[in-house]
């Protein structure tokens, strides 16, 4: 660099010429076009979203997918930890004095078998635990969120020299069941590595185009319980039902006045979800069944709410039995899958707005959405519900071919689904996407901002 004039006669030192040069040789993510360093580890994330994708594994399954993550970690530098949980993994790069920052990602995958034509389907399948031969497919993107996840770590060790303090990368198996956040934090996630000071994650959108994230602050993602109802009778023959007490019609009325717990019991104010899902009952024609079965799924965002819906389930329940003329020994049962319960995730609001800072920044304010909270679940929010009092903050990272987007917008034409056969994000965007928005939040973190 040439000095003006009005400074040539001012003698310089060498320290002070060496520390000039270093800051102008300084490859800073701050400094530089940073969409230019992803661009080069796009073909090697690339390979792995493909590979990743075409070898899904179910949950409590994951151990390739596990050993994967584990050997991506372990050769950019990371101390590892796998087995950890299950099949989760814990990758700890202590970079000086400063924060502890946790990113995490999800392993499984779904039963479901892949339907999108593409090159690199999954053509895998399995035996679950009914011994039926299934598909699995990562349809919930878990396979984007793994390559993002890889990808963050990878930039993140490229420019060290700009950060202090712990990257804490935790790669989460058994999400799609409930299990995998409680199962690391049980096993001492939290206590046996260094507590995070904060923890930031990212979901695929099926809802969002590519190129674009949406951040929520508060309740992002809600309560699930999962909860078995069986309803006893009197069974008999169809001919005569005045000789017996049918379970089938007191499901029927159970299922209708059920619906009056989101409608006429919760404030209109707290959303909230009972759906009964399932319902079987009975084995001919002509014949009035000793009991039926029904399978519900409850969601909310509130804690208070869940308590609210489970009580009335149960006073409903048995009420209705009850006025049927059923005998108190035979009312009903109602069972919480209290192993599979996950609770709401809490997006902790200056975090959310630390994390937006920080995507606006690197893909810019236009590429930001504020995304409305859903009725999905997710037990990332566990992360934010230890006894340590966590911040945590989910973000969406837009998954859908943008031309696709458009299209349904102008069509009506609704878009597939997570969770669906045909969901196939537009990878390459997304991935690089997903990429740029976790390393810009986790730098931030690291220096404070």
């Amino acid at each position: 660099m040439k000095l003006p004039a009005r400074f040539a006669a001012i003698p310089v030192s060498l320290s002070f010429t060496l520390a000039l040069a270093t800051a102008l040789s300084s490859t800073s993510l701050y400094a530089e076009n940073f969409d230019a360093s992803v661009m080069k580890s796009m073909p090697k994330l690339e390979a792995l979203y493909t590979h990743l994708h075409q070898f899904p594994e179910l949950s409590y399954q994951e151990k390739n997918t596990s050993a994967r993550m584990a050997k991506e970690l372990s050769e950019l530098g990371f101390d590892v930890t796998d087995n950890f949980g299950g099949y989760g993994v814990v990758g700890i790069y202590k970079n000086g004095s400063g924060p502890t920052v946790m990113i995490r990602a999800d392993i499984d995958g779904l039963p479901i078998v892949e339907q999108t034509g593409k090159s690199y389907a999954s053509k895998v399948t399995t035996v679950d635990e009914h011994n039926n031969t299934v598909g699995i497919m990562h349809g919930c993107g878990h396979d984007i969120h793994m390559t993002s996840f890889i990808g963050a770590a990878e930039q993140l060790m490229k420019h060290k020299s700009d950060w202090k303090g712990t990257l804490m990368m935790v790669a989460q198996p058994a999400e799609e069941v409930g299990g995998g956040a409680k199962a690391m934090l049980k096993q001492g996630l939290f206590s046996k590595f260094p507590t995070p000071d904060s923890v930031i994650g990212l979901h695929v959108s099926a809802g969002i185009p590519a190129g674009k994230v949406g951040v929520v602050s508060g309740y992002a993602l809600a309560n699930v319980d999962s909860v078995d109802i069986t309803i006893k009778g009197k069974g008999g023959h169809g001919a005569y039902p005045h000789l017996t007490i049918d379970p089938v019609v007191i499901a029927a009325r159970t299922v209708l006045a059920l619906q009056t717990i989101p409608s006429r019991e919760v404030s209109p104010l707290e959303p909230n979800v009972v759906t009964v899902g399932s319902i079987h009952g009975g084995s001919k024609h002509n014949i009035i069944s000793n009991e039926v079965k029904l399978q519900l799924t409850l969601r909310s965002y509130n804690p208070d709410v869940r308590e609210q819906q489970i009580a009335a389930i149960k006073r409903i329940t048995k009420g209705i039995a009850l006025s049927a003329g059923l005998p108190e020994e035979l009312a009903p049962e109602v069972y919480v899958h209290d192993d599979e319960t996950i609770p709401s995730t809490y997006n902790e609001p200056q975090l959310a707005a630390k994390v937006q800072a920080s995507i606006e920044t690197e893909i810019g304010k236009d590429n930001v959405v504020i995304a409305p909270p859903v009725m999905a679940g997710e037990d990332f929010g566990l992360y934010g519900r230890t006894e340590q009092n966590v911040p945590i903050t989910l973000f969406w990272l837009g998954g859908v071919e943008p031309q696709k987007y458009q299209a349904s917008l102008d069509s009506g034409e609704p878009l597939p689904s997570l969770h669906s056969s045909q969901f196939a994000p537009d990878y390459p965007l997304t991935i690089k996407t997903g990429v740029r928005a976790m390393t810009r939040t986790a730098m931030d973190l690291f220096n404070g901002k």
